[in-house]
């Protein structure tokens, strides 16, 4: 072997020692991995909402543990009933349909009739109505809703079911759900954010901004299946008291939800959906957009209610054992339901057939299926699966374009939520009193006051002009935050308390501004808040690659509890004000809020007096930007209150703060672009002592400014 020359290894030295050195500043910034038995957080946030979740699973276990006899469910069928409708939203008035048919098919004994109509105006459905070839009359009806694939009921899986229903002798009125089939929304379109996305996202990305306004989802797709059914009773081939309702996965949960909100639907088979929300949130997590209905675990709501709900009306509930819906939760949730059917009089209405198999349609579920509806809608017949051969997607398209936004360029879920958050009179007035806008804001976000707990110091590092320490602050959950505290050799006497969204090595970097803040005197206090840094969400279930929807499902799981995100940050950062005030002494803090975290230190700050002057750098503007703008960037989603904007925008937070300096900079629109000075000076209109504007949100501007402190 060759030995290396001395100059070499003195090289290579002096890069190890070098590296050594880099790493250990990188370590210097991270507290968790110091303490193995607080390192395992990433998805302390989640694990926070599920706690959340569990209690109000817990009592209403309890209420349905107590019912006993007839009465006893049918006055909880009540309750549930007025809070399902809560949860949904009121639904809008019935306008016409009117219906076009644009082609007809017929093959081996089937006709399709290929239609569409509209739930809303100009919200168009498309649709096709399979039927048996020949005289038509007293027909006994399936409504069949589609799962999340492109095709919607196009696909092979699809249409094995429907054409045998037809070939059983049922009419079956199969449509798009939105965002597929014929009504994507965002096309292939170049250098468009949302282009392409899977159906899922289809849902969730406008889905999103509904609840932003104020509006569930959920309250459209069920409002479509709901006409669907008006269309079927146009119709003189169906019999109006023989009408079912099936559909697997998406179209599981649509269906689902027509079978508890529409009285007409004698006979309900929901396939590959129904669990419990405890095994659900255990398990895959919170499913995308229409799947969540508002403040549903915080009334006392489980999906087993869906089910209850219809008694002593026939349900199958059709399962796989590997699916990504717990099929022990659909056990459990058979064994509930069982309770309220057998108090009606009724337990052989409801049923349950389970495959060894993954999220998928097998022939032993979709016979019992077949066999399920030829009972309860008496329509004899054998119940045996037969191969059909399909229909090519394409002739079973009804617009000429094959989608109904270009054919017939009708409302899309953005168009409508744009609609009825213009129909709420913008708030951002300077007339809110601070009192009455708390209530609000503690109303809308389930906000709790929180306790100081316990404080773990973590290793103190002397650096140049002062000294870095570490520390773990207990949160409001079962989770610790890291929190890096510079303390200036000439202290000053004043604190920052800075909160990037993006975690706090950033600003601690050499030469970042946490160093220059602390060289100037100020101690600085830099944490990571639930989600971001080394508190990142990088393990919540249900996640999607694309974009930001991981964060979406998060956010969905604090509309289901009414336990916003923003709630758990406002109670983070009150912690971290009293860890402040406990080390310091001190009575008055200044706050920075950096990125999409903007929204939760302002609402932090409303209640937080010890917070007196707030300095708000590259952050949303206003709220109600995400619903102007059709391409919005999702991440700031999780910031948001949802339908806080029927009440309160950001700018009514920041004039409740008078007389506490305000300094706004960067600001940016929902898409993420720079809000220009003219809309800056309309959302802001009290500029002066004690607000301040700028375009830009430099360091040196940032210290500049606290420097006018007194």
């Amino acid at each position: 072997m060759q030995s290396m020359k001395p100059s070499t290894i003195t090289i290579l030295l002096c890069l190890s020692l070098g590296l050594t050195t880099f790493v250990q500043a990188q370590d210097d910034l991270a507290v968790l991995p110091y303490w193995k038995y607080y390192n395992g957080q990433p998805g302390a946030l989640y694990r926070h909402l599920c706690e959340q979740a569990f209690g109000q699973l817990e009592q209403r276990k309890k209420a349905v543990q107590a019912l006993r006899t007839q009465q006893d469910w049918q006055k909880r069928q009540t309750v549930v009933r007025q809070k399902l409708q809560e949860a949904f939203g009121v639904f809008p008035e019935k306008t016409p349909l009117n219906p076009v048919v644009t082609g007809k098919l017929e093959r081996d004994g089937i006709t399709v009739e290929k239609l569409y109509f509209e739930s809303l105006p100009k919200y168009y459905v498309t649709a096709a109505l399979f039927m048996p070839a020949g005289k038509r009359e007293n027909l006994p009806a399936i409504v069949f809703c589609s799962g999340h694939g492109v095709p919607a009921f196009r696909s092979g899986v699809y249409q094995q079911m429907i054409l045998n229903y037809v070939k059983k002798g049922f009419a079956v009125l199969a449509f798009d759900p939105i965002g597929q089939g014929e009504r994507i929304q965002y096309g292939e379109s170049e250098g468009k954010r949302f282009a392409g996305l899977k159906p899922t996202l289809e849902h969730s990305y406008p889905g999103a901004q509904a609840f932003v306004a104020g509006v569930t989802p959920a309250l459209y797709f069920v409002w479509d299946g709901i006409r669907a059914v008006d269309y079927l009773l146009t119709r003189p081939e169906i019999d109006a008291a023989r009408i079912g309702v099936t559909g697997r996965s998406g179209g599981g949960t649509q269906s689902a939800y027509l079978a508890a909100m529409d009285p007409r639907i004698r006979a309900a088979a929901p396939e590959c959906y129904l669990t419990t929300y405890d095994k659900l949130l255990r398990s895959n997590g919170p499913q995308d957009a229409e799947q969540i209905l508002t403040g549903m675990l915080a009334k006392g709501l489980d999906l087993g209610d869906l089910v209850e709900v219809r008694a002593p009306r026939p349900t199958l509930m059709v399962t796989t054992t590997r699916d990504m819906f717990s099929m022990d939760g659909a056990r459990e949730l058979f064994d509930e339901a069982k309770k309220a059917y057998k108090a009606l009089g009724a337990e052989s209405n409801l049923g349950l057939v389970e495959d060894d198999a993954p999220h998928a349609s097998t022939q032993k579920n979709r016979e019992a299926t077949y066999a399920f509806f030829q009972k309860h809608l008496n329509n004899p017949g054998s119940s045996a699966d037969e191969k059909i051969p399909a229909f090519r997607a394409e002739e079973l398209n009804v617009t000429p374009t094959g989608n109904v936004f270009t054919a017939l360029k009708g409302e899309t879920l953005f168009s409508l939520t744009q609609k009825r958050a213009l129909a709420v009179a913008p708030q951002i007035t300077a007339g809110n009193s601070l009192q009455s806008l708390t209530k609000q804001v503690i109303a809308l976000t389930g906000y709790t006051p929180p306790t100081l707990g316990e404080v773990i110091f973590s290793g103190k590092f002397p650096r140049e002009g002062y000294d870095l320490e570490r520390y773990l602050v207990k949160g409001p959950g079962a989770y610790y935050l890291p929190v890096l505290w510079f303390k200036p050799e000439k202290d000053t006497g004043k604190t920052v308390l800075y909160i990037d969204s993006k975690g706090k090595a950033g600003a601690a970097q050499k030469g970042g501004v946490a160093d220059q803040l602390v060289q100037a005197g100020y101690n600085v206090v830099l944490p990571d808040l639930s989600g971001a840094g080394e508190l990142a969400q990088t393990d919540l279930p249900g996640g999607d690659s694309q974009l930001d929807s991981t964060s979406l499902n998060l956010w969905f799981a604090g509309i289901l509890t009414r336990k916003s995100l923003v709630a758990v940050r406002m109670e983070e950062i009150q912690l971290l004000t009293e860890f402040i005030k406990r080390k310091t002494g001190t009575s008055t803090i200044s706050a920075v809020g950096v990125g999409t975290f903007v929204p939760d230190v302002l609402h932090a700050t409303l209640l937080t007096p010890a917070i007196g002057r707030l300095a708000l750098l590259n952050g949303l503007g206003a709220y109600r930007s995400l619903i102007e703008q059709e391409q919005y960037l999702p991440r700031y989603v999780p910031s948001v209150v949802a339908g806080a904007i029927n009440t309160y925008d950001l700018p009514d937070l920041v004039a409740a703060l008078v007389p506490r300096p305000v300094w706004l900079a960067g600001v940016v629109n929902g898409a993420g672009q720079p809000v220009s000075p003219s809309e800056l000076e309309r959302l802001y209109p009290t500029e002066g002592k004690h607000l301040r504007l700028s375009s830009t949100a430099e360091h040196t501007a940032l210290l500049a400014w606290l420097k006018t402190e007194k």
